[in-house]
């Protein structure tokens, strides 16, 4: 399988530093100013071809305190080779790479051994073209089986997507209690709206 030009696309569109200042100021009793870092993992970690990113988030206000560490994998679907899918796994030792996002030496030294392959976090992509090389992305989950991993001991559910453009990413990822099956945080009246501020496309290691 080989990486298409629309994979290499919407890994351009989410390579990059995020913030979602303006909604936050503008509903700031539903949504916290994030800054978002979705970094390009320099290293050749798995045998199929992919593009993969190391993300994560920090409230605005504990910049210096990110959370919620992940890597997706952008390849092309088992299934259907001709569409896109994105497996995300965890780091299994995050204190390796907490602060990855804004240190991009420390994913030089992640190895695939070192990440937790989470089988129920894969989401199918759909294309949608805008204009002359300008597209929608939209990664949404295939099933209604939520994404569950286990961190620290305690089990959690997710329930994830996002919507990507050239320069916006809407973020649709919502916690699952996993007692009442209802969501508890993150995109509860709809996507947080994240603007790209920076763009780190040029940090993959294949030329896009």
């Amino acid at each position: 399988m080989k990486i298409s030009q629309e994979l290499i696309t919407l890994a351009s569109y989410l390579a990059g530093e995020f913030e979602n200042r303006q909604q936050a100021i503008a509903s700031p009793a539903w949504y916290v100013s994030l800054r978002l870092w979705q970094r390009p993992i320099p290293v050749a970690l798995f045998p199929e071809p992919s593009l993969v990113l190391f993300a994560e988030q920090a409230n605005i206000l504990q910049i210096d305190k990110p959370y919620r560490q992940r890597v997706m994998q952008l390849r092309p679907s088992v299934e259907v080779p001709s569409s896109i899918e994105i497996q995300y796994y965890m780091p299994k030792q995050r204190d390796a790479v907490l602060g990855g996002g804004r240190n991009p030496n420390l994913l030089r030294q992640i190895e695939a051994a070192q990440l937790e392959l989470l089988p129920s976090c894969t989401l199918k992509v759909t294309i949608e073209e805008l204009g002359l090389n300008a597209y929608k992305f939209k990664a949404f989950s295939p099933s209604k089986t939520p994404c569950c991993f286990t961190y620290s001991g305690q089990k959690y559910q997710v329930e994830l997507g996002f919507e990507a453009t050239k320069e916006q990413f809407f973020s649709y990822d919502k916690g699952i209690d996993s007692n009442t099956g209802k969501a508890s945080w993150g995109a509860l009246l709809g996507p947080y709206h994240f603007v790209k501020l920076e763009d780190f496309t040029s940090e993959f290691s294949l030329e896009i």
